[in-house]
């Protein structure tokens, strides 16, 4: 009993001094990101993005929310199902979770001890993973914020109140349509996952489009509360990338000012062969430790 229990409390001193060196580093790079600060372009600033926000959701209020719930009832029943079948992998739990036992389990281990590769390995996935959990998390607090707050009827009571009915602090669960909490999730996770796998950039974005759609398609949502909701995702987690950039955690900018993975595809495939190596026994785990004997004998030689 007491080995597992003093096993249990070097596991909680370790993931203490990881966090504490994962914040350190944080914090010693605030002022290379304070001194590389350039002004946002045109596009990226707050007030286009506000923009950008009243023109879209403005433009969906008028033009496709009010003939969306009568075109839906004229669908097939099978349509409706098929969308059902696939709309709950825009819930946050089950990334939030896998994310956050990730991050939990690779701050438990003593990463010093492990060879180079494996090392990286680590490093990256804890970076990435924390990075996907931070932007799912925030943008679903703020989502939820806006949602209850806004008070906006959801398409279920479009023939009582209509497509447009905002009670504001209603706090009423039929009244928490805008904007939609699984767009804004698929919108963060697949803005994060685009940017750490820039090749597949257009396979994620096509299929977070039909997970978000699929909210209007199984009737929990209007088109501008999608759109909202996106736009909530998106936006919140590329300025999470552009100040992980601004540090080099992660991310770099590029010589041409684009931001990129400090993890290239040719380093990956070198740590995943290191790892995989390792689960069958080709390799070690732990670093070559050279003995001092041998060290002065290369000495002499050299």
């Amino acid at each position: 009993m007491s080995n597992s229990s003093n096993n249990v409390w070097r596991v909680l001193a370790r993931m203490r001094g990881n966090i504490r060196r994962a914040l350190m580093l944080f914090s010693w790079r605030k002022e290379r990101a304070r001194h590389s600060l350039d002004p946002l372009p045109p596009g990226q600033r707050p007030q286009d993005i506000f923009a950008i926000l009243l023109l879209t959701v403005g433009v969906a209020v008028v033009v496709c929310d009010v003939p969306t719930y009568p075109w839906l009832r004229s669908l097939p029943n099978e349509y409706r199902n098929a969308f059902r079948a696939f709309t709950d992998f825009g819930k946050a739990d089950w990334i939030l979770i896998s994310t956050g036992l990730t991050c939990l389990f690779l701050l438990a281990q003593d990463a010093d001890r492990y060879a180079f590769r494996i090392r990286m390995a680590i490093g990256s996935l804890f970076t990435y993973a924390a990075f996907i959990f931070y932007s799912v998390a925030a943008t679903g607090l703020l989502a939820i914020a806006f949602k209850w707050s806004l008070g906006r009827a959801r398409p279920k009571l479009n023939e009582q109140v209509g497509p447009v009915r905002f009670d504001f602090l209603a706090f009423d669960g039929t009244y928490t349509s805008f904007p939609s909490g699984h767009s804004t999730t698929v919108a963060a996770l697949a803005t994060a996952l685009a940017f750490i796998f820039p090749a597949y950039r257009w396979l994620i974005v096509v299929a977070a489009f039909w997970l978000a759609f699929s909210r209007v398609m199984v009737g929990a949502h209007y088109p501008s509360d999608v759109i909202a909701g996106t736009l909530l995702g998106v936006t919140f987690t590329f300025f999470t990338v552009r100040a992980m950039a601004h540090r080099r955690i992660g991310f770099h900018f590029s010589s041409s000012g684009k931001i990129e993975p400090n993890m290239n595809a040719r380093s990956a495939r070198s740590c995943a062969r290191a790892v995989w190596r390792v689960i069958r026994g080709q390799r070690g785990l732990y670093r070559v430790q050279v003995e001092p004997a041998r060290l002065e004998e290369a000495d002499r030689t050299a």
